[in-house]
């Protein structure tokens, strides 16, 4: 399951309960084509990695985490382990994101 993020310290408290579990933040805006494309796909990877937290930022809503991690295209997918960036992947690839959350298991 997806978790769509409201507010920037509903995205800390996420980040702090996740501990030592990856954390993969997809970067999204409504307005993208690619991202609504590759949104079905990061949900399947949601539930075939159970063990892994998917979080959804819309980075016109939540402006202050879109500039902590200097994100500046969508849709960028975020890597995050004991509330540290480990990796980053930009683009509609699936396969490059999935290769990268198997690096970080």
């Amino acid at each position: 399951m997806v978790k769509i993020i409201s507010s920037e310290k509903e995205f800390d408290e996420e980040l702090k309960n996740a501990g030592s579990k990856l954390v993969i933040v997809d970067f999204t805006a409504s307005w993208c084509g690619p991202c609504r494309r590759i949104a079905p796909l990061f949900e399947e990877l949601s539930t075939k990695y159970s063990e892994v937290i998917f979080l959804k930022v819309d980075v016109d809503d939540n402006e202050a985490i879109t500039q902590r991690y200097g994100v500046t295209s969508m849709p960028t997918f975020l890597f995050i382990k004991n509330c540290e960036k480990v990796n980053v992947c930009t683009g509609a690839d699936i396969n490059a994101v999935e290769k990268r959350l198997k690096a970080h298991m």
